[in-house]
């Protein structure tokens, strides 16, 4: 399940393909099916919670062709539950059917190299905006812990400021809220409300709201690097995670049998999500 761990690994592979040009682009959503990047420079790849943003500019000036305006735009993915990102050598059949590609960009080389392709499958959200529109697109996202300097800098305590905002929520509603705090998903805030010992329902006023951010921040950057999301410290299969799709299972630490329900917040009932607890260790 792509959170915000999984989204900063894509940015950091992607970056390899920083400062190449674009030798062709097909953006697959009816929306922007006349829009082409070709003839831009890739000048950036960055992750923004669960939030791709690669940037693009005009090389030494030119107007990208197809664009309602001059200057440098960002294409703007998200994941969503099964959106991926492939790079394959240019002219290489692709692992998964083209038919679920959405975007794919093609890349000249670096130096004199093959050019390379970037297809992005099955995403969730494609969008292309002025490169200078990010706040009226995506302001509204919390801090992200994944962005060490922002989090450690203050990012930290308006997270804690925003989460106080509604004591009456619960936990694991605001834990899934981004514009509280980027980048956690239902993987992340069923693990995190296991190892604080909290119920996932429990009102937000009632709880150590440092102590769970703090946590949440932990957890993520210690997974920011590696293959796998482990919140247990155990890398094998199957022994991944505490709470987290393990209903009637027997808890790691006590033997009880994991519960599962749904949780959402109150005035969209349609946004409801799993969640997972074990019923002697979390209150």
């Amino acid at each position: 399940m792509p959170e915000g761990d999984t989204v900063h690994r894509l940015a950091d592979r992607l970056a390899s393909a920083v400062g190449r040009i674009v030798t062709g682009c097909q953006l697959r959503v009816p929306s922007l099916a006349c829009a082409d990047l070709t003839g831009s420079r890739l000048t950036g790849v960055r992750a923004r919670g669960k939030h791709l943003l690669m940037d693009v500019a005009p090389v030494d000036g030119a107007r990208i062709a197809e664009l309602p305006r001059p200057g440098a735009w960002t294409l703007h993915t998200h994941l969503r539950m099964e959106g991926t990102w492939r790079v394959h050598p240019a002219g290489q059949r692709w692992h998964l059917p083209g038919h679920t590609a959405r975007v794919v960009l093609r890349l000249s080389g670096v130096p004199d190299g093959p050019q390379v392709e970037l297809v992005g499958h099955e995403l969730g959200l494609v969008e292309l905006w002025p490169a200078g529109d990010y706040e009226q697109h995506l302001g509204w996202l919390g801090p992200d812990p994944l962005e060490e300097a922002e989090w450690d800098g203050g990012g930290r305590d308006e997270t804690a400021r925003r989460a106080a905002s509604d004591p009456r929520r619960p936990i694991g509603v605001t834990l899934l809220d981004q514009s509280v705090l980027a980048g956690i998903g239902n993987e992340y805030r069923a693990e995190i409300c296991f190892l604080c010992g909290i119920h996932p329902s429990r009102p937000t006023g009632e709880v150590d709201v440092a102590h769970v951010i703090d946590r949440a921040a932990a957890v993520m950057r210690a997974n920011r690097r590696g293959p796998y999301r482990v919140t247990t410290g155990d890398n094998r299969p199957g022994r991944r995670t505490f709470v987290f799709g393990r209903n009637h299972q027997p808890c790691r630490r006590c033997g009880s049998p994991i519960r599962s329900g749904t949780l959402g917040p109150q005035d969209h009932p349609d946004q409801e999500r799993i969640i997972w607890w074990c019923p002697t260790c979390q209150h």
